[in-house]
C-alpha cells in the first residue's frame, strides 16, 4: 500500500502535496486513501493510511499533524514541546483548528478538504511552513490573510518571499450558493465582479478569492501556484463532499519542512 500523491513545487526546503483517493485501504466512499478521523471512516483504516503516508514521507506518524477543523479561523503553531504532551492534550490543542504552522524540520502540517480550498505556504528564508483550510466561511473571514500575519509575528516572515499553492477544491462553475452567501461576501468587501458569476443562481470562485487575499497580503503573484483541479469534476481521484456526500473521505494537503 503506497499513497498516490499530487506533488507541488514550493522550493527545495519543503515537500508539499495533496493525497488522492488512491493507494490506501479505506473502503466505499472513503476509498481508499483517507487519513481523516472525523468523517466516519473506520479507525483501523485511518490508522493504517496515516502510517502509510508518514512512511512515504519518511517521518514518524506522530509528526503528521491533522487538526479537527470547524470552518473557523483558529490557528495553531506546532513547537517542539507539542510532541512531549499526552495524546489527549495534543488532540485538544488541534480541536477547532483550521490552520497550522511550524518551523520544525521533519514535521508535516496539513489540512483536510473535500471541496473546500487548501492553501500551503512556505517561507524559504525563515524556514517555516503553514497549511490553511479555507472553506467559504474561512475565506469570508480571510483566514489566509490571518495566517500570513501569524507567520510574520511568529517567524518574522516577509510575505514577498512566501511560496504558495492553492490546492484542489470546488470550482466557480460548481460552487453554487444562495443569495444570502453572495450577500455576505459583498458585505465583507469582496470584489464581486471578479469572484462571482450568475447563471440560475450565484456562483463564487473560492480559489480566486484566496489568490486575491494572498496578493493583498503581500505574496508575489508569481509565487502563487494554482492546482486548477475541481474536486467536484474529479471525484474519481479526489474526494468531493458535494459529489459523494459528507460521509466520504477527505483530501489531506500537507507540507513537510525538510
Amino acid at each position: 500500500m503506497k499513497p498516490v500523491l499530487t506533488p507541488y513545487d514550493l522550493g527545495d526546503g519543503a515537500v508539499a502535496f495533496s493525497t488522492t483517493r488512491k493507494g490506501g485501504c479505506s473502503e466505499g466512499l472513503y476509498a481508499s486513501m483517507n487519513v481523516n478521523a472525523f468523517c466516519g471512516d473506520s479507525a483501523d483504516a485511518v490508522r493504517a493510511n496515516r502510517e502509510a503516508l508518514a512512511d512515504s514521507l519518511g517521518i514518524a506518524t506522530e509528526r503528521l499533524i491533522i487538526p479537527h477543523q470547524v470552518h473557523g479561523t483558529e490557528l495553531r503553531q506546532i513547537g517542539p514541546e507539542f510532541f512531549g504532551l499526552p495524546e489527549t492534550v495534543k488532540r485538544m490543542l488541534l480541536d477547532g483548528v483550521d490552520g497550522v504552522l511550524t518551523a520544525l524540520p521533519g514535521t508535516c502540517v496539513g489540512v483536510s478538504t473535500a471541496d473546500c480550498i487548501p492553501v500551503l505556504l512556505h517561507d524559504p528564508v525563515r524556514h517555516a511552513v503553514a497549511a490553511v483550510h479555507a472553506g467559504w466561511r474561512g475565506t469570508l473571514q480571510r483566514i489566509v490573510q490571518k495566517m500570513v500575519a501569524e507567520m510574520r509575528a511568529a517567524f518574522l516572515t516577509d510575505p514577498a518571499t512566501l511560496e504558495a499553492v492553492i490546492g484542489p477544491g470546488i470550482s466557480l462553475a460548481r460552487f453554487e450558493v444562495g443569495d444570502e452567501v453572495y450577500a455576505q461576501f459583498a458585505e465583507a468587501g469582496f470584489d464581486m465582479e471578479r469572484i462571482a458569476r450568475r447563471t440560475d443562481k450565484w456562483h463564487i470562485d473560492l480559489p480566486a478569492c484566496n489568490r486575491i487575499q494572498l496578493e493583498e497580503a503581500g505574496v508575489a503573484p508569481d509565487h502563487i501556484r494554482m492546482s486548477d483541479v475541481c474536486t467536484y469534476d474529479n471525484a474519481d481521484l479526489y474526494f468531493s463532499a458535494r459529489r459523494l456526500g459528507i460521509d466520504s473521505g477527505r483530501i489531506y494537503t500537507g507540507i513537510l519542512l525538510k
